[in-house]
């Protein structure tokens, strides 16, 4: 029976299409500007099946036949999620065996149980309360009247909150939560951003897209996102033939003076690679439980891994930030773990995570490269059809795609003229708990080339990150097509070529 909280919301929810635009929300990124249109323009008569086979058309337009729409009137629509390589994917929730999703609704948030309540933070912010009872259902939505089109959302998103930036502090966020019927989850000042960045809840059930069109309109928010859902980039399973298809002497090899930061999982410090490797550690999602380490003890391993198992730089150091558990994270965390990083002044990150394209992590991305950063990001597992994996395709993140020992594209990888350089990922020992093991993913290709620019920077410590960003493209192995192609970018990383350039 239909719980009258329940009948609340969908009355709520009726009222609002009602009064507004019926608008086509949807995570499908191979949807047209025409298939979006015909969304928009049908979904108001209960016509919304403009992605279905020989469905009508806006203007004589081609019927579209893109996978993911719901064909329901407002619906909310998940595109195929991320290849989700780790053992259990169907273990988030959500999410069914397979990495497929199990119901068409936006990926809920990873840091909520599954009863709905309230999770911690981990920005610094205080925990949510129980959201309030919704409006009655001929109430009209809290806010002024929306006057920007309800926005389209491309990705997996937690579908109760949006990101804003706030220029004018604390006074002005509580006046926006009152204003547009909104609560503040959590607030703090960015250093990367460089204003305030608050985590707003929609505690009455309205979608992202039409919160964001309302906050449009207001001078007093500079930037409206998502709260979009990043998945590490490992595929199910000896960096001693990266050393060599890199061009590094194994022997040779050194990163000392040279700190990188890692945003990824919680870390094994206790791990014999990863003895005396790390510098400092951040949690930018505290009381959430840890559940896993592997994948972070591999990236920090092959990094800066030190006795019997070496890494890219033995001797550099890992500047560790945990903000990924079940293999995801929030865009939220990921910008305070970025901020806490440009704080410790690291000269590289690296970021073994991919998601959709949200304004405020390139933000974060830029002001992290005018400050020197180097990012360093993995291309991304989901095939060669799939989006652009970000902040890899982000102007001044340079985005690693894996190979293997015969210097052949991992199957899984990410194509797009957004690839930069090639690295091994394929097969690769590197640490795990309780000892070492096989890894494979894009996630490693770009731990290994962190490791390569540590190399770069000690041996040249005052190299820019312009130098060695164009060092990697000008010395790199062709592979591919000639020249720079969608599959491996430049080619192939050569350090020992890259080192010998100078600025």
């Amino acid at each position: 029976m239909m719980t009258s909280r329940r009948f609340a919301r969908l009355v709520l929810a009726a009222a609002l299409f009602a009064a507004t635009p019926v608008f086509a929300q949807t995570n499908d990124p191979s949807l047209t500007p025409q298939q979006l249109d015909c969304l928009n323009q049908t979904t108001a008569a209960g016509n919304a099946n403009c992605l279905q086979p020989g469905g009508p058309a806006p203007g004589g337009a081609a019927p579209g036949g893109a996978s993911g729409g719901s064909g329901l009137p407002g619906a909310v629509g998940l595109p195929e999620l991320i290849v989700d390589l780790f053992p259990n994917p169907g273990d988030f929730p959500g999410v069914a065996s397979g990495g497929q999703p199990a119901t068409p609704v936006p990926t809920p948030n990873p840091l909520r149980d599954p009863a709905g309540g309230a999770a911690p933070t981990g920005g610094g912010g205080q925990a949510g309360s129980p959201p309030p009872t919704p409006p009655a259902a001929d109430a009209a939505p809290p806010g002024p009247a929306i006057t920007a089109p309800p926005r389209a959302i491309s990705g997996a998103f937690v579908p109760d909150e949006v990101l804003v930036t706030v220029d004018g502090g604390a006074a002005d966020a509580q006046a926006l939560a009152a204003a547009y019927g909104l609560e503040i989850r959590s607030q703090r000042q960015s250093a990367l951003l460089g204003t305030s960045l608050v985590r707003f809840g929609i505690p009455d059930g309205r979608p992202v897209g039409v919160v964001l069109a309302q906050l449009a309109g207001d001078g007093r928010t500079s930037a409206r996102e998502p709260n979009h859902i990043y998945e590490l980039q490992q595929a199910a399973a000896a960096p001693s033939f990266a050393f060599q298809r890199i061009s590094l002497d194994e022997a040779a090899a050194n990163g000392e003076n040279v700190n990188v930061a890692v945003i990824d999982t919680a870390i094994d410090e206790t791990h014999p690679a990863l003895k005396g490797v790390i510098a400092q550690s951040f949690d930018a999602m505290p009381g959430v439980a840890v559940t896993a380490r592997d994948h972070a003890t591999s990236v920090a391993g092959l990094i800066s891994g030190t006795g019997d198992f070496k890494g890219m730089a033995p001797g550099s150091k890992i500047f560790h930030a945990r903000a990924f558990e079940g293999g995801k994270s929030t865009m939220e965390i990921i910008l305070n773990a970025l901020d806490w990083a440009a704080e410790q002044n690291v000269q590289i990150v690296n970021m073994s995570f991919v998601g959709p394209k949200n304004a405020l992590l390139e933000q974060a991305s830029r002001g992290a490269r005018a400050r020197g950063m180097i990012l360093v990001a993995a291309a991304g597992n989901n095939g060669p059809g799939a989006p652009y994996g970000y902040p890899a395709a982000y102007k001044g993140v340079i985005a690693v795609t894996a190979t293997d020992a015969k210097d052949a594209i991992m199957k899984q990888a990410n194509r797009g003229p957004y690839v930069y350089i090639s690295a091994p990922g394929v097969d690769l020992m590197a640490p795990v708990g309780g000892g070492t093991d096989l890894v494979t993913g894009t996630s490693f290709a770009a731990a290994v080339v962190s490791g390569a620019i540590a190399n770069l920077l000690h041996n040249e410590p005052e190299r820019s990150a312009d130098s060695i960003e164009k060092a990697l493209a000008s010395t790199a192995t062709d592979l591919g097509d000639k020249g720079r192609d969608t599959d491996f970018g430049f080619g192939l990383i050569n350090t020992k070529a890259a080192e010998a350039t100078k600025e």
